[in-house]
């Protein structure tokens, strides 16, 4: 099998050489320990050292401050709007509106001024020959609902002014629809997945009511999820954090797989995912980033793999639990993952 069709087959459940996986996102700090593993000079060097099943890519946005998609959005109306320091409980520009006609001072973004299709095109023709593109797309709407108010307004207002919230929410989710839609149509055919995700989990439960997500989150989730399809991709969905009570309403929106089994989580396991939801969607990740990888050697995450293996002959991309490979994962950890994802 070669990369696409190890993705696909892994993703639908089918039997497999081998499972699919993905290094995901490292953190810009991690990468030079990383290359010093590998003796790799880049990040597609890496890739290709590791097996990574994965072409990983931003959409290229056309922004002054730079390509991130989080500077589109300033929410705080001080012309900052990607600083580190800064988080969604900081007070958004709508913290004190109560009527939909009090949005009206926020000028919405048109998303043909962010997204070029010529940049798009450009971008898949980096794709490897054989590699599942992975349109990195993100489309966080709701942690976006979130910033515009500054998180204690929000949770409020979802309860006292949930109409207000709605029509924020359907600004952004219509932002996301259609930059989404330009990067599809110039790429048709050339992609294979996206990821898309908002965190809605803490380490014991989820941090809003599943009545809430459900009203709030799922519908955009379900749109966001039925053009992907439209265009033939499979979605990968990623919440962190213990999300168990929501994984039924996220495969009634039709997510194909669940990102990233951040196993240390409330009923977030890989044998109690597996046993509730194991014949209906897949998932992404397992391979713990909070102790193993960190604190762990390099046999006991070999064996956490073949665990995984055990437990997942099929339906469970293998990576870390999160995405962004932090610093303080020895760099021989993570070759331990991938050397043993390779034996199996």
């Amino acid at each position: 099998m070669n990369s696409i069709e190890r993705v696909y087959a892994t993703i639908e459940r089918q039997p497999v050489d081998r499972p699919a996986s993905w290094l995901g996102a490292p953190d810009d700090a991690s990468l030079p320990g990383l290359f010093a593993e590998y003796g790799v000079k880049d990040l597609r060097e890496l890739q290709i050292a590791v097996g990574d099943d994965f072409y990983g890519e931003r959409l290229p946005y056309r922004l002054e401050n730079g390509k991130r998609v989080t500077r589109v959005w300033d929410w705080y109306l001080d012309g900052v709007t990607d600083r580190k320091d800064r988080t969604l409980t900081a007070d958004g520009c709508f913290k004190n509106c109560e009527d939909i006609e009090d949005l009206s001072f926020f000028k919405w973004p048109d998303p043909v001024k962010y997204l070029s299709p010529e940049d798009c095109r450009d971008m898949a023709k980096r794709i490897p020959e054989g590699k599942a593109g992975f349109g990195l797309l993100w489309s966080v709407h709701f942690q976006d609902v979130c910033a515009s108010f500054g998180m204690e307004t929000a949770m409020v207002n979802m309860i006292a002014n949930p109409e207000l919230v709605e029509a924020v929410n359907q600004k952004i989710l219509d932002f996301y629809l259609g930059v989404n839609e330009i990067f599809f149509k110039a790429t048709r055919g050339k992609f294979h997945a996206v990821l898309y995700g908002n965190d809605v989990g803490s380490q014991r439960d989820l941090m809003f009511s599943p009545e809430t997500i459900r009203r709030f989150m799922i519908p955009g989730c379900k749109a966001l999820v039925e053009m992907a399809h439209h265009y033939g991709l499979k979605v990968i969905y990623h919440s962190c954090g213990s999300i168990e009570k929501v994984i039924p309403d996220l495969i009634d929106a039709g997510v194909d797989a669940i990102h990233p089994i951040q196993a240390l989580a409330a009923g977030m396991d890989p044998k109690n995912l597996k046993q509730k939801f194991g014949h209906r969607v897949s998932f992404c990740g397992g391979v713990d980033t909070q102790n193993l990888l960190v604190n762990g050697n390099a046999e006991e995450v070999a064996a956490k793999v073949r665990e995984l293996h055990e437990l997942f002959p099929t339906g469970l991309i293998i990576s870390p639990s999160h995405e962004g490979i932090l610093p303080d994962i020895p760099p021989g950890n993570i070759r331990s993952l991938f050397d043993a994802v390779k034996k199996l």
